[in-house]
């Protein structure tokens, strides 16, 4: 079952659609990762009633290996704000290691209508174009570190490497919108290790997992996302240098709205 080529092949596809969307518009994949893995599990029979573990804790993991590239590309530009980073980390490990704990023992259901609701949210963010207008500096310490841990955990929910919250809160605290970019990249690795080691406990003893599984990440469909998205990151950046990015954007947000509906229609 690990070696099923057709297997293979949807999780290669799936890695593939992701890349491709992570380099026009500049986003993570764990929002398309999530969903389609739910259904192809589903659909194949794995992992029932747990099957948003799963897909979160392999989507995740995906970011370990995706993050990496996109993070080098911005330290070579001097994007990243290395000290915002070093105080944001702690809340970020922290927030992300407890929420994937958690969502190991929630429910399938509860899980889903989180995940559908912030579907839901992150497409009318996308539709909008939404971009906070800056009010205030950056917090203290604290309140840096407060913030990284509810940034952690909700991504630990949704499987995302969390830049659909971190933008918005860097551009509300006046931070450069390409400064906040890069930085919110590089905010998606500790939210992957954090959000990994999590699941991976979280389900290390859990029943009803597939063979190939450690812990909730389903270590097939992982090198499957990570081998496409690897092959067209690149292809999808040079397209978005030729097509207009708003209109792009807005046709991601009708997927992932589809991608919603669709959750919604299985429960």
């Amino acid at each position: 079952m690990i070696f099923d080529p057709t297997l293979l092949a949807a999780y290669v596809g799936l890695g593939l659609a992701v890349g491709f969307v992570a380099g026009l518009l500049g986003v993570g994949g764990g929002l398309i990762i999530v969903p389609v893995l739910i259904m192809l599990l589903h659909a194949q029979g794995l992992a029932a009633g747990v099957e948003p573990q799963l897909a979160l804790g392999t989507s995740l993991a995906s970011i370990l290996f995706t993050s990496l590239s996109s993070v080098r590309a911005h330290h070579r530009h001097g994007a990243v704000e290395w000290s915002l980073l070093r105080r944001i980390t702690p809340g970020i490990l922290l927030g992300t290691l407890i929420g994937a704990m958690l969502a190991a023992q929630m429910s399938a259901l509860v899980l889903k209508l989180f995940f559908v609701a912030f579907l839901f949210y992150a497409a009318i963010q996308m539709w909008l174009d939404f971009k906070p207008a800056p009010h205030r500096e950056l917090p203290g310490r604290a309140g840096t570190t407060l913030a990284g841990g509810v940034i952690g955990a909700v991504s630990s929910w949704v499987g995302i490497g969390g830049g659909t919250l971190s933008v918005p809160f860097m551009l509300w605290h006046n931070v450069p919108l390409h400064r906040a970019i890069a930085t919110s990249a590089a905010i998606g690795f500790p939210i992957a290790v954090a959000g990994a080691v999590g699941y991976l406990l979280g389900g290390w003893n859990a029943s009803g997992l597939p063979a190939g599984s450690l812990g909730y990440i389903y270590l097939p469909a992982l090198a499957g996302i990570v081998l496409g998205s690897v092959l067209t990151a690149p292809l999808g950046a040079r397209t978005a240098h030729r097509l207009p990015v708003r209109p792009l954007k807005r046709v991601f947000a009708l997927l992932l709205g589809v991608l919603a509906l669709r959750m919604v229609w299985t429960f």
